[in-house]
């Protein structure tokens, strides 16, 4: 328990808050629509459905205010700075601001499947009121005109055919498809699949803002100021504005290119064989570029937008560059409609050409900004998951380089899964020179870094057999050693304990969400209570 409150309290403590809030919000309205003496001839034309309806609206309108928040990243990037000095446990919560925006999200599905149908019940049993079926006086209060000037608006008198000819039922229906689309286009599997229309249904978010305001503007939420929604929205919505201000604004600041390169697997020539075992050719995209006045940090990332594909679509790429370098570069794999039609206009690029117009939003904040304020960091990418870690490494050269005094860390251990033999080609020039420098400098344990082969068979294994005795991988050329399958977690963990029997270790992740409860566990289970031995922290790469 001790060891999960280290990683989680935190997390745990907000999500508690905030539950906490959205349960007080729920009751409350419900006992005042329950309760209130001024709803009592509402309830006896309605029945409960008023406090089912009322209670959930006031849930949504504080999530709704909350839902924006999480993806002002020029908002969060400027909070993690400003956090320093509280220490990593508080950045860390930066860092799950896509999860939050989910629950967030979660939730206001729920209310609005809530509040729709208690509406629904409102409309159905009125027309019962109407037609005398809940007894005199409901059916007399049901004939009551719907006038301010009679003041009976607080009897909410809704039949079933004015849900679709008021604007407060229009924009109820609207909102609701609106908010249908985007949670549906939201699943995994279409963001990965189709991202384009994850993308451009998610932008419904602006008729879902502007049918939520005029809803209740033209509902019957004048009786109760908390319960009118541009008071909870309008400070977010601000935020956000200026969000896509400065992104205009940066869209329209020019970036050069200082390189353009196309990846593509070579064959060795030793080996007609391992030419066979490559299952298709790799297709990453290096894009080095020039912008002006642009800073960053090790393991940032930035939105890329090439208006000759598309004006609207942002894409985000964890840059490789090191801030030492006087550009920034980022990797992109062949993944989706966007980056195909981006290698296919690199690749029809005349020789000495350059790349088709980019714009760039950014740098935003990560985890893997902490990695120099660890002792000892565990840095573990995926496929092409080892994008900031490039980034790290990159900047780790060049402190030890110029004799960096700032340097904090004394040892990095460095895990690569790939799946594919490909994958490892555009990464290992850095490693071989890594590899060597630390050799030169009598540094050869300062980095320890182990590569895995995930997807593999016999054949992968025979060739490897064939060759052991080579002084350098055949797949990377590395003097260290390709291992086939996947790491012993608990093995990797005992010996960085073992390692380092008293030291504070940042364990980093880019890559699956199924790998990430897998290390989040090891993190837990080999965190030592005592402040004078070994602790890790975990930190996974959120976009």
């Amino acid at each position: 328990m001790s060891n999960w409150i280290i990683n989680q309290g935190l997390s745990a403590f907000i999500l508690v808050v905030w539950m906490g809030i959205n349960i007080f919000l729920f009751v409350y309205f419900y006992l005042f629509y329950d309760l209130g003496p001024q709803f009592e001839y509402t309830r006896e034309l309605l029945g409960s459905a008023l406090p089912w309806a009322r209670a959930p609206a006031a849930v949504l309108n504080f999530n709704c205010m909350l839902i924006l928040l999480p993806v002002c990243r020029n908002l969060l990037s400027l909070l993690r700075g400003s956090f320093i000095c509280c220490g990593r446990t508080m950045r860390k919560q930066l860092d799950k601001n896509l999860t939050f925006h989910k629950l967030v999200a979660y939730m206001i599905a729920l209310m609005t499947a809530v509040h729709t149908i208690a509406h629904l019940l409102n409309a159905e049993w009125y027309t019962n009121s109407f037609q005398g079926r809940y007894g005199p006086l409901a059916t007399k209060l049901s004939m009551l005109g719907d006038s301010r000037e009679l003041n009976t608006t607080y009897l909410n008198p809704t039949p079933t055919i004015l849900v679709f000819t008021t604007i407060a039922g229009l924009t109820g229906v609207v909102i609701t498809l609106a908010l249908i689309l985007m949670i549906t286009s939201s699943m995994e599997v279409i963001r990965r699949s189709y991202f384009e229309v994850f993308w451009y249904t998610h932008h419904l978010f602006i008729v879902f803002f502007a049918g939520l305001v005029f809803h209740v503007l033209f509902d019957f939420n004048w009786l109760n100021p908390l319960l009118q929604t541009w008071m909870w929205v309008i400070g977010p919505m601000i935020i956000y504005l200026c969000e896509r201000l400065l992104r205009f604004i940066r869209y329209m600041q020019p970036v050069s290119y200082r390189k353009v390169s196309l990846h593509e697997v070579h064959c060795s020539s030793e080996p007609q064989y391992s030419c066979s075992i490559v299952i298709r050719p790799s297709k990453v995209l290096e894009l080095q570029l020039v912008k002006p006045g642009f800073k960053m940090q090790v393991g940032q990332y930035v939105f890329l937008n090439c208006p000759a594909i598309s004006q609207l679509e942002w894409h985000p790429f964890t840059m490789t560059s090191a801030p030492e370098e006087d550009f920034f570069s980022v990797h992109i794999r062949l993944v989706g409609d966007w980056t195909e039609k981006l290698i296919k206009m690199v690749e029809n690029l005349p020789e000495g050409g350059q790349g088709p117009k980019m714009a760039v939003d950014g740098p935003f904040g990560t985890a893997s900004e902490d990695v120099f304020d660890y002792e000892v960091s565990m840095l573990v990418g995926a496929g092409i998951g080892v994008t900031p870690f490039a980034s790290i490494l990159k900047s780790i050269w060049y402190k030890f380089k110029d004799s960096d005094p700032k340097l904090r860390t004394k040892k990095i251990y460095f895990y690569w899964l790939c799946r594919e033999t490909y994958a490892f080609e555009w990464f290992a020039d850095l490693l071989q020179v890594l590899e060597k420098d630390m050799e030169e400098r009598g540094m050869r344990d300062f980095l320890t870094y182990k590569l895995y082969l995930t997807g593999w068979d016999q054949s992968h294994v025979n060739h490897a057999m064939v060759h052991f005795d080579k002084e350098t991988d055949i797949i990377t050329g590395l003097k260290q050693k390709t291992s086939y399958g996947r790491p012993n977690w608990d093995r990797e963990f005992e010996q960085v304990q073992q390692e380092n029997p008293s030291s504070v270790v940042g364990t980093f992740l880019c890559g699956p969400q199924a790998l990430a409860k897998d290390l989040e566990k090891k993190c837990v289970k080999y965190s030592d209570v005592d402040p004078r031995k070994t602790k890790f922290y975990f930190n996974k790469e959120n976009f």
